[in-house]
């Protein structure tokens, strides 16, 4: 009949264009919040700023902040890499269900991705022991 529609053509054509939808919205979420924290944390900032004579007291100020970065860098870089070995073994499982003969192959890719992974949580760790047990720039004078 001319007059109806047909629901299965219709929803064929309105249901990518959700999901890309939905994907844009998305990713326009995930560019804006961090460009307004980013804005957020240059308003904020003149309000650390140091008057000159105050300078001779901020070492204790400036160790007490290098050890707060270091333990947010260790925590953020934990945590993102346990997202990602989460993901790079999920692919992997799925990728040796799909295909089964080439289990050794993803196999020693997966444990090569891994490797790489958890060096770059191993070298903030590094870092985060430098700002923890050595004085931000150089020995603090006293006297």
């Amino acid at each position: 009949m001319p007059g109806t529609t047909d629901r299965r053509h219709d929803t064929l054509f309105i249901a990518p264009r959700r999901r890309s939808q939905e994907a844009f919205d998305v990713s326009t979420r995930s560019a804006v919040i961090p460009a307004l924290a980013l804005v957020a944390l240059g308003f904020v900032s003149p309000a650390y700023a140091q008057e000159p004579a105050a300078a001779a007291g901020a070492t204790a100020t400036l160790v007490q902040w290098s050890i707060i970065t270091a333990g947010f860098a260790l925590a953020f870089a934990a945590g993102l890499a346990a997202l990602a070995q989460g993901r790079a073994v999920s692919a992997a499982v799925e990728a040796i269900a799909r295909n089964p003969s080439a289990s050794a192959d993803i196999r020693g890719n997966l444990l090569l991705g891994l490797v790489l992974i958890e060096s770059l949580a191993i070298y903030v760790l590094l870092i985060s022991l430098i700002l923890f047990f050595l004085p931000p720039f150089g020995t603090p004078q006293v006297g």
